[in-house]
């Protein structure tokens, strides 16, 4: 009796105070949500060493190779020999008296000739006639004698002469050249050394030479990193109000996400089905509180099924946590098949349609 009456007390002193915290003004019909200013916090990721870095050594050996090579056993040389001369012979012409001539006079020759040669040349002169005319009147003679300018001719007289025919000269007779001949030995090739190479003298040989030396192979092994998400406060929240929400949110609604068989890992499609849906509410609900609800169906084991649908919730819970949705508004539950919408429990034969509408997941607003 006493427990039960102190039940009743601390029933009507909740309720009391808890109606001294509801929305002032209320409009019937309407439904109201209780937001609490959150404490603001930001995602962090940290790189956690979780091993440092270290050395590794490795030696790897020599590497050699076997090959064969030419050496020199005996130098290049060089051999003289002597070729001697060879001789031939050979006739020579030669003069064995030369040419010359004979001469014969031929005396001079004379034919008869005469020449005419002037012994007297022309004149003239005065002459007086040698007697008087006879009709001369002087008493001297003289007085009628005249005078005459007389020409005289030149006088000429022939001599015999002899004229040169033919001058003396002579008349060559040749007398030929006499040849003889004679042999003589000639070199028709001189002696001479012949430089002969005698060729090097090689001999293989096979040898084993390094080709890289033994060496320490440094191989750094990096260090192991974890990386770590934390909260970091942002900013202190706590101021507690009520906001007027559409009343169908404050009931459990469907996120139509088609979870593939057995996974908790959230598709492209998925993924635009939270953007469109819960995250708009969010969005506009600033403080408000989120219930992410995933059930399963009947099928297998309950613990299996169980935490499937919590990994599912969980999954979009992070997934919202991703786009800076602080993760104390974020309620992640998974029921399982604890909360089946038909008959198809265990044992129960039904549809692939009668247990897909027990695969759902679901959100509603709640008061933080």
């Amino acid at each position: 009796m006493k427990r039960l009456i102190a039940l009743s007390l601390a029933f009507a002193t909740f309720s009391f105070v808890f109606a001294q915290d509801l929305p002032t003004n209320p409009e019937p019909g309407k439904c109201y949500v209780r937001c609490t200013t959150p404490d603001i916090y930001e995602n962090q990721t940290v790189q956690v060493e979780v091993k440092p870095a270290y050395k590794v050594l490795r030696t790897v050996p020599a590497e050699y190779e076997t090959v064969t090579e030419r050496v020199l056993v005996k130098e290049a040389g060089k051999r003289l020999r002597v070729i001697p001369e060879k001789w031939g012979t050979e006739t020579v012409s030669y003069v064995s008296k030369q040419a010359a001539s004979t001469l014969r006079v031929i005396p001079a020759s004379f034919s008869p000739d005469s020449e005419t040669i002037e012994v007297k040349p022309a004149y003239a002169q005065w002459e007086m006639s040698s007697a008087a005319p006879s009709e001369c009147q002087s008493s001297n003679p003289d007085d009628c004698r005249y005078w005459c300018y007389r020409g005289y001719p030149a006088e000429y007289t022939t001599i015999a002469t002899e004229a040169l025919a033919n001058d003396a000269s002579t008349t060559s007779t040749p007398i030929p050249q006499a040849t003889a001949t004679y042999v003589k030995k000639v070199v028709t090739e001189p002696a001479k050394v012949v430089e002969e190479e005698i060729p090097a003298e090689y001999a293989t040989i096979r040898k084993t030479v390094l080709v890289k030396d033994a060496t320490v192979v440094e191989e750094t092994i990096p260090a192991v990193y974890k990386t770590v998400s934390k909260e970091v406060l942002k900013q202190k929240g706590g101021l507690t109000t009520w906001k007027e929400v559409d009343c169908k949110l404050v009931e459990y609604n469907a996120l139509p996400i088609n979870w593939n068989l057995g996974s908790a890992t959230l598709t492209p499609a998925a993924k635009r089905l939270i953007d469109q849906n819960l995250l708009k509410v969010l969005q506009d609900t600033p403080g408000s509180k989120v219930e992410i609800a995933s059930h399963t169906d009947a099928r297998g084991s309950k613990t299996s099924n169980q935490a499937l649908s919590e990994r599912r919730a969980q999954s979009v819970a992070n997934y919202l946590i991703s786009k800076g949705i602080n993760a104390s508004r974020l309620v992640a539950n998974g029921y399982g098949e604890s909360r089946l919408k038909n008959r198809c429990a265990d044992g129960v034969s039904c549809t692939e349609r009668e247990h897909s509408a027990n695969r759902r997941t679901e959100f509603r607003l709640i008061n933080n």
